[in-house]
């Protein structure tokens, strides 16, 4: 059995080096554009907030499996093509955008209203207020909820076996069924398991690093 595992190993972490790509990119994407699209939900432009609720509606209300499927397969109708991976990655992006608008709606909706005056007549601008008062709050708020986001996102990511990424569990399913064995699929498993507590304890590093501020 060990040697059975050393053969399939390497395909296996080949596959968890993309779902680590698709991982990173949509972090790295989504958070920032979560920030933004959270300051359009609090806006006082109505036509604005009301064009982002419909976006966060869609990406919310819909499965990501949907979207993954419609990006790489029905966009092509319209003449918008993209190869497998930058198909997943848009569809990643655009899903987890909107959770992170909300989150982020929620986390500048409870700072308190003093805080912005109590800015104003230390003559800061809006945009400094929200720099160095505003986005440091919200980010030790919104801490916990990102986290189970950015966890959930690691299982998300075996979704992009259906358009043909050569993911981590695309990589088992090849292995098992190749091999009828269910070996391949419970390394999979421990791989997910474990790729998932690495990033638990830095989250819970840095959720703990944020509480000594309060």
């Amino acid at each position: 059995m060990l040697n059975y595992i050393m053969e399939i190993l390497p395909s296996l972490l080949s596959g968890a080096g993309m779902t680590l790509q698709i991982f990173f990119w949509t972090i790295i994407l989504s958070i920032p554009l979560g920030v933004i699209l959270g300051l359009g939900l609090t806006s006082k432009f109505k036509p604005l907030t009301a064009l982002i609720k419909f976006y966060v509606w869609l990406m919310r209300g819909t499965p990501l499996l949907l979207q993954l499927i419609f990006v790489f397969y029905g966009l092509p109708v319209i003449g918008i093509v993209f190869d497998r991976y930058d198909a997943a990655l848009f569809a990643f992006v655009l899903n987890y955008t909107a959770y992170f608008a909300e989150i982020f709606r929620g986390g500048l909706q409870s700072i308190l209203k003093g805080q912005y005056e109590s800015a104003k007549v230390l003559r800061l601008t809006y945009w400094q207020t929200l720099r160095k008062i505003v986005i440091p709050q919200v980010f030790k708020i919104v801490i916990p909820s990102v986290g189970n986001e950015v966890i959930n996102l690691i299982k998300d990511s075996s979704l992009v076996y259906v358009i043909g990424i050569g993911d981590l569990l695309r990589a088992g399913n090849v292995a098992t069924a190749r091999d009828v064995t269910l070996i391949p699929l419970v390394l999979v498993g421990v791989i997910y398991l474990l790729l998932t507590a690495v990033v638990t304890y830095i989250l819970g590093k840095v959720e703990a690093r944020y509480s000594t501020w309060r």
